[in-house]
């Protein structure tokens, strides 16, 4: 918060300044291979499919249980996108469930780790060394430390956000991590040529902590609440995650250069990940306990070593659980509810998506809730919603 604030008083550097070349040298060094960075992470998708030469019926494969940017940036790149089914144990896609889609137009798997749960990129990387694919590791929900699983390391790309709910944050932006040569160049030119982000929209991504802090929080579990938030969009005074048109599965084929400041926010972050992996890892570990206490039901891929983005776990009647912890001002509504493409507002169809496709993702996501281990939750607010959570779970 004391960072953004202070960058939001250096409007010289919003756009253009030396974080963003900064930026760039840490993430080379922290993957050893070359890092491109643009507005956001599903710009950075964008430039990336068309860096692959992804051409109009060609294939990209991912889970059903994802956020619509990632569909509607391979729409936008000209391609077409396969739901392959999740496992329910780490809510990632597998690859037993990805080979049965692969075929002669197939260009590539894009894996992501949910929440934090390490897909198992091995079995993915010996799948598209069989087949000829490119392997994309989207990692907008975690980011290794020393102490981390092993993530990043077989993706012939990288995927990072470094959105506001992200594991490193910078407001916005994001990141390509290449290993492929002809691709890297591609995508050096895409980031060389893309366009600055406007200067007053610096500013409005700036001023977003502040205002959730002064207006949002504060009427939080009050009626007034979602006209306040509906009125801070009308005067564009927010930018929302996911945008109406996104819903609705159009995106933008402009692509952008990551604003100086968000480079310098992302880079405060990136440096501070082992610390906010430890505060990740602690509520992890006791939600696990306190869940394993009480028989709820946990996810076999979740361990107390990960420092997860959100702890999952499933419930019956998630959304009547949801609704009567919002009583309580507590809000587990975090998009990734209720949806096979997130959030629950999107386009199905727009988003290539037919219901029945991939069952385990459906069922899933309806059942799934989501205790928050974000930077700023403490662990007496997390026993607090344990407590709720024990009496409503014994109703």
């Amino acid at each position: 918060m004391l960072h953004t604030l202070l960058a939001s008083y250096k409007p010289w550097a919003y756009v253009r300044g030396r974080s963003v070349g900064a930026l760039k040298k840490d993430l080379k060094m922290m993957f050893s291979a070359e890092a491109f960075l643009f507005a956001s992470g599903r710009e950075g998708l964008l430039a990336l499919l068309r860096s692959m030469d992804l051409r109009a019926g060609e294939e990209v494969i991912v889970q059903g249980y994802t956020c619509v940017v990632v569909p509607n940036a391979i729409h936008a790149a000209g391609g077409t996108v396969k739901y392959a089914d999740i496992d329910e144990e780490t809510l990632n896609l597998t690859a037993e469930t990805v080979e049965p889609l692969i075929t002669s137009r197939t260009r590539a798997i894009l894996c992501q780790h949910t929440f934090g749960i390490p897909a198992d990129t091995k079995a993915l990387r010996t799948l598209c060394d069989k087949h000829g694919l490119f392997l994309i590791e989207d990692m907008a929900h975690v980011l290794p430390d020393a102490k981390g699983p092993r993530i990043g390391q077989d993706g012939d790309f990288l995927l990072l956000s470094f959105g506001r709910d992200k594991a490193v944050s910078g407001i916005s932006g994001g990141a390509v991590i290449s290993r492929k040569e002809r691709e890297s160049k591609r995508l050096l030119e895409a980031e060389r040529t893309a366009s600055h982000v406007r200067w007053i929209d610096v500013l409005r991504l700036l001023e977003y902590p502040s205002r959730m802090r002064s207006v949002v929080r504060p009427l939080s579990g009050s009626i007034f609440v979602k006209p306040a938030v509906k009125i801070l969009n009308l005067l564009g005074l927010f930018i929302p995650i996911v945008t109406d048109e996104e819903k609705k599965g159009r995106m933008s084929l402009v692509v952008r250069k990551i604003p100086n400041a968000c480079a310098g926010l992302a880079r405060m972050s990136l440096r501070k990940r082992a610390a906010l992996n430890e505060r990740r890892r602690l509520l992890t570990e006791f939600y696990l306990r306190h869940a394993t206490s009480r028989k709820w039901r946990v996810l076999e891929g979740v361990s107390s070593d990960l420092p997860l983005q959100k702890f999952p776990m499933f419930v019956r009647s998630a959304n009547k659980i949801r609704a009567e912890l919002k009583k309580a001002n507590m809000h587990l509504d975090d998009g990734w509810t209720g949806c096979v493409v997130c959030p629950d507002s999107v386009s199905l169809p727009d988003a290539g998506y037919e219901w029945g496709a991939d069952p385990v993702a459906e069922a899933a996501c309806k059942q799934i809730l989501s205790l928050p281990t974000h930077p700023t939750m403490t662990l007496i607010e997390a026993q607090r919603l344990c407590s709720q959570l024990d009496q409503l779970l014994k109703q």
